[in-house]
């Protein structure tokens, strides 16, 4: 598998994540009906910190060879960034009411990268010549 562009996907969508979390928290709590307080800003921020730094080591990382005992770390901690990921939305994927349409489109994004990166994991990656 060539994990060059899974890197650089599951990056870009780790970044634009961050990056909305980042500025907009503010409008991402009016339209999701939370209350803006000072905490639920500040885990805003701290959760775009986490995007952020996880969009930079795929970045970083797609151009080495990972998958079986290369970069098991990286392999490891994306899959259970969205292994977990993945199942906590969907749990409430059946109960939520509101924005429905959001909590759908990230189940859907985090299933996916989940597999991707559980085959990455178990499998030995072959060098891609160009």
């Amino acid at each position: 598998m060539n994990t060059k562009l899974l890197m650089t996907a599951s990056a870009l969508f780790l970044g634009i994540m961050g990056i909305l979390l980042s500025f907009l928290p503010n409008e991402i709590t009016s339209y999701l009906n939370v209350e803006p307080n000072i905490i639920t800003i500040l885990f805003l921020k701290i959760l775009s910190a986490l995007y952020l730094g996880f969009a930079i080591l795929n970045g970083m990382a797609k151009g080495t060879l990972i998958g079986g005992i290369y970069n098991r770390p990286i392999a490891l901690g994306n899959l259970m960034h969205f292994g977990v990921g993945a199942i906590a939305l969907f749990k409430i994927f059946t109960n939520i009411k509101t924005h429905s349409e959001i909590i759908i489109a990230l189940t859907i994004l985090y299933v996916i990268f989940a597999i991707l990166f559980a085959y990455v994991f178990k499998t030995n990656p072959t060098k891609v010549t160009k």
